[in-house]
This record gives C-alpha cells, sequence and structure tokens, in this order.
C-alpha cells in the first residue's frame, strides 16, 4: 500500500472539516462519507463518525446523527463530543432518559463545565414534569385502557399501555386506582378479545392488584370467577398458563395470609376466605383430569396443588387440606400417572406433567401424620390399580402398570409394596411378551423404576433380572433395548464406587456405557428414548473408567448438555446424578488403615478406591467438563419449577458447583457462562447441605471475582445471606475464611451492600472472628471490618463503652502480618476521621496506643505508613489536648522527618499526610513553620 493511499481517508477527513467550517453541509457529509469507507484505523474512524454527526445534527437528521455518534462512542467510551452530540440528538428524539444518561456521563468525565450541567438540570426537569402529566392525572388508567382496545393503536402503543398498566398494578395506590375506575370488568374484556398479548396483560395486572391484599382478591375473584381462571389456565399456550397460575398463587397468598392489614371485625367476617380456597381447591383437583385442559394448564394445576397443599412446617398439626385432596383427587392424580401418550384417547400432557404428578404423590404421602392416614392412602392406590386389570383389556393394564410406575417414581414404599401384590408381577411378564411395542415399553420402564432402591425392591430382584436380559438379548427395537439396558445399569451400580464391589464382569461395564453414549448421541432417537441413555450413564458413571470415557467423549457430553436444556426436564436428576460422578463430589467416607487392617484380619469386606478416583483424575474431568459447556447447562437446569427440580436435585447440582469452582482459575470460566446467577437460588432454597454447598461455591466466586460482574444488578444483593450463613462454628474454617473474603469484596461496592450484611447480623460474626487465632481467618475479618467502619451503626458500636473492640483493633495493628496490619489501620483511619469521640477514647483503651502509632508513621509499608498518618491526623483534628500530647511526643521528629522528604509517587500519600499534620499542629499553634 502507499503512502498517498493510506493518507486518503485523512485528507478527505480534513476536506470535510473545511466544508463544515464554511458551512458547506451537504459536501462535508459527502467528504466524510468517502473517509469512512477508506479508512482502516478505527480511531480515525471514531473521530470522522463523530463530525458526521456534527453535520445530521445541523441537518435535523437526528437518527444518523445518534448512529455515527454511537459508532464513536463505541470505540471511546469517554469520547465527550460524541456523548453530547447523542444527547442533543437524543433529546431532539424525544428520548429524554437516555439522552439524560449521556450527558450525566459528559458531567462526571467534566464536571465544571457549565454546558453540561445546564443540559444535565433541564433534561432533569423535562422528565420529572413528563413523569407528572403521566401520572398524576387520574384519566391515565382510563388512557391505557382506551389504548388497549383501541383498533387503531398500533402495536408499540399497545405494548406500552399493557406494560404501564402492570407496572401501576404492582403499587398498592396504582392497583387502588385500577380497581376504584372500573378496571377489573375491562380487564375481563380485554381476556374475552381472545388476543394472547391482551390476555397476558390482564392477568399480569390482575396479579399485582391481588398481591398482598385480601379484600382486592376476594372481590377480584367473585368478579372474574374462579371457572373462568381455570379455564384460562386450560388454554394450550405455556406463558399464559403460567401467568394464570402466578394470579392464582398472589391470590391464595393474600386469602391465606398474606396481607398484614388490620380488618375490622365487620369487614373480617365478610373476608372469610375458607370458602374461597376450598374452592380453589376443588377447581384446581377438576382440573387435573380433564380433557379440556392443555398439558400446560394442567402442569401448573399440579404444581399449585404441590406448593399449597402440603404443610410449610412439619410443627403444623393442620394437615387437613393433605387429607381434602386425597379423598378428593388421589384418583385424578393416578390417572395422570396412568396416561400412555401412545394410546387414543389420553389426556394432553407435556413431557414433564407425569413427573410432576409423582413429586405431588409424594409431597401428599410425606404430608400424612399417622399410620390409619398412610394405610387409607394406600388402600385407594391399591384399588385404583386393581379396578384397571381387565384380561380382555391391554390398555387398561398398561394404563394399570404405568399406574404404579407413577408411585414408584413419587412414594416409592407405596408402589413397592404394590409391586409385590399377586398378579402385579405376572402382568409385567406378559405385557415384557406382548407384541405391541408400547406394551413392552410401560413394562420395561415400571421394572426400571421399581429397582430405584435396590435394598428394597427385593421382588424386583429375584424376578426382573432375568426378564430384563432376555428382553434385551432378543429384542431388535432400539427403543426396548435401551430401557433393558438402563434397568441392568441400575442393578450393576448396586457397590457404588467401591471398586472391589463391581456387579459386572471386568470391561462389560464400559460397554454397556459406550452403547449408552452411542444411543445418547443418535439424533434419530426421540428425546424419551435418548433420556434413558442419560439414566444408565447415571448408573454406571459410579464406575472411575466409564467417568473418564464418558468426559473424553465431547459429543456425548454435548449431547447431555442439550438435553438438560430442552423442554423435557424430566431428565433433570440424571443428569445431575452423572456429573456428581464425574466430580465426584458426593460423600465420601473415610476409611481408616486400622480398620482396614482389623476388616481383612475379621476377613471382612473392604472399600477399595479405584486408582482414577484419585484427584488428578477428577481435577482432569472437571476441567473437560467445564470445557464442554457445564456451567450453561446447570444455569439453565437451575430455572426448572420446583415441582421437577427437587431439592435433592438442587443439592446435587450444588455439589458439582462446588467441585467445579475448585480451581481458582476456572471461576471466571463459570461467571462468563452464567454460574454466579445460577448459584443464588441454589443457596437459597433446598436441603440445609445443598444450600451450604452453593453457598460455598458463592463464597469462593464472590472473594476472586468483581462482585458486580459475578452477580450484576439487584442479584448481588440476593448473594449476602448464602454468605453470612457460612460465618458459624459448625462451618470449618475455609468455608468462614471464603465467606469473608466474599463479603468484604461486597462491602467495598456501596453503602446499601453494607446495610445489607449489617441486617444480616454478620457483625457479631466479623467481631468473633477478629479474635480467631488462625492467622489468615483473623486477616480476612480484619479486612471485612475495614470495609464495613464506615457504616454508622458500626461506629456506633465502637463508641459503645464496655467493650475491646478498639482495642483489639489498636492491638491488631502492632500485628507482624502486614496485611492484617494494613486492614487494622485502615480501619483506625476511617473510624477517627468519621467520629472525633473515638480519637480520644483510643487514648484510654491500651497504655500501647502511642508506641504502636509511632510505629505505623515509621514502617516500611508506605500504605500502612499513610494508614498510620492519616490516624494522627484525625487525632490532631480531634482535641487540643490530645493534639498537645502527640506533639510533645516522638511523634513531632517522625513526622517532622517525612514531611521534609522529596516529593516521591510511591511514598506521596504518607508524605502529604505528614504535611496536613504538621499544618494541622501549626493551626493549634503547637509547632512553627519550617522551611523545605
Amino acid at each position: 500500500m502507499t503512502m498517498g493511499e493510506i493518507g486518503d481517508p485523512v485528507q478527505l477527513k480534513d476536506e470535510g472539516n473545511k466544508h463544515f467550517q464554511a458551512g458547506e453541509i451537504d459536501k462535508a457529509i459527502e467528504s466524510y462519507t468517502k473517509a469512512i469507507k477508506a479508512c482502516k484505523d478505527k480511531k480515525t474512524l471514531a473521530v470522522i463518525y463523530r463530525n458526521r454527526s456534527a453535520c445530521f445534527l445541523k441537518k435535523e437528521n437526528y437518527n444518523n446523527a445518534a448512529s455515527d455518534a454511537t459508532k464513536a462512542i463505541d470505540v471511546d467510551a469517554a469520547d465527550i463530543k460524541a456523548l453530547y452530540r447523542r444527547c442533543q440528538a437524543l433529546e431532539k428524539l424525544g428520548k429524554l432518559d437516555m439522552a439524560f444518561k449521556d450527558v450525566q456521563r459528559c458531567a462526571t468525565i467534566e464536571p465544571k463545565n457549565k454546558t453540561f450541567l445546564e443540559t444535565l438540570r433541564r433534561l432533569g426537569a423535562e422528565i420529572q414534569q413528563k413523569l407528572k402529566t403521566s401520572f398524576s392525572t387520574d384519566s391515565r388508567v382510563q388512557n391505557m385502557f382506551d389504548i388497549l382496545f383501541s383498533e387503531e393503536s398500533d402495536k408499540e402503543k399497545r405494548e406500552k399501555a399493557a406494560n404501564n398498566l402492570i407496572v401501576l398494578a404492582r403499587d398498592d395506590a396504582g392497583a387502588e386506582r385500577i380497581f376504584q375506575e372500573n378496571g377489573v370488568p375491562l380487564l375481563v374484556q380485554l381476556i374475552d378479545t381472545g388476543n394472547p398479548e391482551m390476555i397476558l396483560a390482564a392477568i399480569r395486572t390482575l396479579s399485582g392488584m391481588c398481591t398482598g391484599h385480601r379484600a382486592r382478591a376476594t372481590a377480584i375473584i367473585h368478579m372474574v370467577g374462579i371457572s373462568k381462571l381455570c379455564s384460562i389456565m386450560a388454554v394450550d399456550n405455556e406463558e399464559i398458563a403460567l401467568a394464570t397460575a402466578n394470579l392464582f398463587q398472589c391470590v391464595n397468598d393474600s386469602l391465606a395470609g398474606g396481607d398484614k392489614r388490620n380488618y375490622g371485625k365487620e369487614e373480617a367476617l365478610v373476608l372469610d376466605t375458607s370458602r374461597d380456597l376450598k374452592d380453589i381447591l376443588l377447581a384446581l383437583l377438576e382440573m387435573i383430569a380433564s380433557k379440556k385442559v392443555s398439558g400446560h394448564g394442567r402442569d401448573q394445576a399440579l404444581n399449585l396443588l404441590t406448593r399449597n397443599v402440603p404443610r410449610k412446617d412439619k410443627k403444623d398439626t393442620d394437615n387437613s387440606k393433605c387429607l381434602f385432596t386425597i379423598d378428593h383427587g388421589l384418583k385424578k392424580i393416578l390417572k395422570v400417572c396412568g396416561q400412555v401418550p401412545e394410546l387414543p384417547d389420553q389426556l394432553q400432557l407435556t413431557e414433564n406433567t407425569q413427573l410432576i404428578a409423582s413429586v405431588l404423590l409424594n409431597k401428599l404421602y410425606d404430608d400424612l401424620r399417622c399410620d390409619p392416614e398412610r394405610d387409607n392412602f394406600r388402600d385407594v392406590c391399591n384399588e385404583y390399580i386393581k379396578g384397571k386389570f381387565d384380561p380382555h383389556d391391554m390398555d387398561k393394564n398398561i394404563h394399570a402398570i404405568n399406574t404404579l410406575s407413577g408411585l414408584l417414581q413419587g412414594p416409592f414404599d407405596v408402589g413397592n409394596a404394590l409391586a409385590g401384590h399377586q398378579g402385579v408381577m405376572e402382568m409385567m411378564v406378559a405385557l415384557c411378551g406382548s407384541e405391541r411395542e408400547v406394551d413392552q415399553l410401560v413394562a420395561v420402564e415400571a421394572l426400571i423404576h421399581s429397582s430405584t432402591k435396590t435394598s428394597k425392591a427385593s421382588f424386583f430382584i429375584s424376578n426382573g433380572v432375568t426378564l430384563l436380559k432376555d428382553m434385551y438379548k432378543k429384542t431388535k427395537n432400539e427403543k426396548i433395548k435401551i430401557r433393558a439396558l438402563v434397568g441392568l445399569c441400575k442393578l450393576g451400580s448396586a457397590g457404588g464406587d467401591d471398586y472391589s464391589m463391581r456387579q459386572f464382569a471386568e470391561g462389560s461395564t464400559e460397554k454397556l456405557a459406550k452403547q449408552c453414549r452411542k444411543w445418547l448421541c443418535n439424533p434419530t432417537l426421540d428425546v424419551r428414548t435418548r433420556k434413558w441413555a442419560i439414566e444408565g450413564l447415571a448408573y454406571l458413571t459410579n464406575d472411575a473408567d466409564v467417568k473418564d470415557d464418558f468426559v473424553e467423549d465431547e459429543a456425548a457430553m454435548k449431547a447431555m448438555f442439550e438435553l438438560a436444556q430442552s423442554k423435557d426436564k424430566t431428565i433433570l436428576y440424571a443428569v445431575a446424578c452423572t456429573l456428581v460422578n464425574c466430580t465426584n463430589s458426593y460423600d465420601k467416607k473415610d476409611i481408616l488403615p486400622e480398620m482396614v487392617q482389623l476388616a481383612k484380619f475379621s476377613k471382612q469386606h473392604v472399600p477399595e478406591q479405584h486408582p482414577k478416583d484419585k484427584k488428578d483424575f477428577i481435577e482432569r474431568r472437571v476441567k473437560r467438563l467445564l470445557k464442554g459447556g457445564v456451567t450453561s447447562a446447570i444455569a439453565v437446569m437451575v430455572k426448572a419449577d420446583n415441582s421437577i427440580l427437587t431439592d435433592q436435585t438442587k443439592e446435587m447440582l450444588s455439589r458439582v458447583f462446588l467441585a467445579l469452582s475448585n480451581d481458582i482459575k476456572d471461576r471466571g470460566t463459570i461467571v462468563a457462562h452464567g454460574g454466579g446467577k445460577a448459584l443464588i437460588p441454589l443457596a437459597l432454597e433446598g436441603t440445609a447441605n445443598g444450600k451450604i454447598k452453593a453457598s460455598h461455591a458463592l463464597a469462593k466466586i464472590a472473594a476472586v471475582s468483581k462482585p458486580e460482574i459475578a452477580f450484576p444488578g439487584e442479584r448481588i444483593y440476593e448473594v449476602v445471606r448464602p454468605l453470612v450463613s457460612l460465618l458459624n462454628t459448625e462451618r470449618d474454617g475455609m468455608e468462614n475464611f471464603e465467606a469473608l473474603l466474599g463479603l468484604t469484596n461486597l462491602a467495598a461496592l456501596n453503602d446499601k451492600l453494607r446495610v445489607k450484611i449489617l441486617k444480616e447480623k454478620a457483625l457479631p460474626e466479623i467481631e468473633n472472628y477478629m479474635f480467631e487465632e488462625h492467622d489468615q481467618i483473623r486477616q480476612a475479618a480484619t479486612e471485612c471490618m475495614c470495609n464495613l467502619v464506615c457504616c454508622k451503626d458500626v461506629q456506633d458500636r465502637y463508641l459503645q463503652d464496655g467493650n475491646d473492640k478498639l482495642k483489639l483493633l489498636i492491638l491488631l495493628c502492632s500485628e507482624d502480618d502486614e496485611q492484617l496490619q494494613r486492614a487494622a489501620a485502615g480501619a483506625l483511619a476511617m473510624l477517627t476521621a468519621a467520629q472525633k469521640k473515638l480519637a480520644v477514647k483510643m487514648t484510654k483503651v491500651t497504655g500501647q496506643w502511642l508506641e504502636i502509632l509511632q510505629r505505623l508513621c515509621i514502617h516500611e509499608n508506605p500504605e500502612i505508613q499513610h494508614r498510620g498518618l492519616v490516624t494522627v491526623f484525625n487525632m490532631l483534628d480531634a482535641d487540643e489536648e490530645l493534639a498537645k500530647k502527640l506533639i510533645e511526643s516522638e511523634l513531632l521528629e517522625i513526622l517532622t522527618y517525612v514531611a521534609k522528604l522529596e516529593d516521591n509517587p510511591k511514598k506521596q500519600d504518607a508524605i502529604n499526610a505528614a504535611r496536613a499534620c504538621l499544618s494541622r499542629a501549626m493551626d493549634h499553634g503547637l509547632v512553627k513553620p519550617f522551611s523545605k
């Protein structure tokens, strides 16, 4: 390329500048456009775009002006000219909030620029005025409805009106305004339009109006009607079904005590909610077995029952809702479990419906309080299944066996007892021998589910193995073959990860796993069949050879992650099991050498570790999983509904996350793929053990990442509670240490986070760890305190008499550990700056204060020295008597020495602080000026 060619864009840019200055705007645009086409240098290109933006502003072509300015800002986010030009263009386009943000950035970069400050003030006032006119008039609700019902309104206007209505309904005053202005009948009219977007807007607005307000919720239920809401939830639209379920939940919460208002006695009588709650429960039970209800609607009805029928607290003795549900709905739930989608005339289901029904059965059975109640539950199930057996109708028989499968996936003990009843196994054998594929599928799946708990599944072990082996060898149908294989896999994994307890011959486990991986990667098979391949791997990956082979097979690993992110959520448990096995994140029993010797001597079984279950193999597997995209897959899995994502599955995912975040180098990858966000719900809900594991993984990430990037937006405030939960004596030292590091990072960000940490009662725990003997934990606690002392509540604790908090801080400044000294000295400097009384109190809590302070002021570390000198300045500033005492000590010599040092970038903060100290001493008349 010649020099002439390189110079072309610059020359064209200069030409454009001349035209612009001469007022020839069209010619300037032409020159800049040519320059843009010829230019390859990013910085020059940004300048040209910025200049062309000015031309478009002159031509009042505001869209192009904003677009060009944006291209310049993309190269340099602090390009003040481009920012201000975009602000001017956006203002003209009516986008005041965006224009305000741009000029705000300009004013931050150049805080004394009068043009920017004036524009900032003017735009701020305009935005306030616009908000007032939009929201202060009583007509705004009517305006929104007018726009929604108008056929002339364009789509964008209608969407905006719908969103405004939803936002308004979330505010109590707004919700009351909609209610008072005849809003509910209008919302019903919106629903009746049949337009999905309008239905969603209406349902979400009603949800906002019902939240936390029993009177409104009662009125809305009666005005809209429970049956109408059920018919809306029944439509075949996942989003509408979910929104309606949320409305039902809001109503339920408000009627069942979510409203804390104090109603008078008369009003309380009118608002007798028990009847409404009972009617809602009956309507949901009616939906479960209705043919008019879509799969999505059925899922949501089952979810609502799962969430609201069982007791939240087992100490509560009233389980009448559960008994009522069993009396009026158990057979309906069993009917859902028994559906066979391949047969005609079945209920509409999604991939997840039958598992949700099994989870509900399990929750209901767990909620029973005595043997007679459990006997009744079993009797109803037995009567239902027996009633379906019919030697002349195979369809009824497979319905019965599928119902048994549902029970085996729910209350296993009930299903296992029924599987042992006379005629059930014979029926399974008959179905296995049937020529119809659907009969074989149902039977083999029932056999698999009955082997879930091998210790209890004695009936299955004695009868099913031969059956499965025969089916596996004889069938040519891949669907049957894969399911038979999973049954054999389940039995083969009975020894767990004990190398000496392998069920199959050497090498055959790997062969079975290889076949599972092959099926998993076969896109021609349906998702349900491929799901069974993961079920097989969930058991086979107890074997370390299988784990290693699986993570090396990138295609199989990615196929599993893709399925984990599909709509079929019944797969989650098997995926979680496989990942726990591959990362060895299950609980391991420590094998004591003495016990091994004793066991050998007494000829007892001795568990053995597989060579590939050692640390370096596990670490290699973790790296392979991370590279394969495991974090993104888990992030999607965590979003599944709680009825499918059981507490047990959550705990397994938490274990996996903790294993993945073990290596500090991998934590950035986890954050980049959404792992930080995904961990928060796992740390807040689930089993006690699962929450601890997830909280520890969060602490590991928060300790080394920028929290505002790892946990964007409001999520960052949700991280505090899990971290604080690790600050107790029951948790181990590493959990304490990493939680303190994470809290230190959070406390450094803003005052709102610091207040949140205090609200979670973390302060006493952090103070306790400052007394800890372990150096690193004590250091981490002191650093955390250093970031918290700017809170007034923390300062007040240090001001209180009768505690050693301030004394401890002073003594920590004399420790040998520099990091600890730095943190303690920082806390001391900030406390004495904020509270003058603390500067005086310092001299009374320990006789060593002056000696420690002098040592800080001559410290070799400039940061520690600076903090010590700032503390001295605060003390000089606090009290004249104290100032006199300090200047009469050796401190004057130290201050003079440091202040007279030549300017030095490395020590400048300390030198400036010493000079400020002497200046303050001069103000008190304690020292005379000195020449440099």
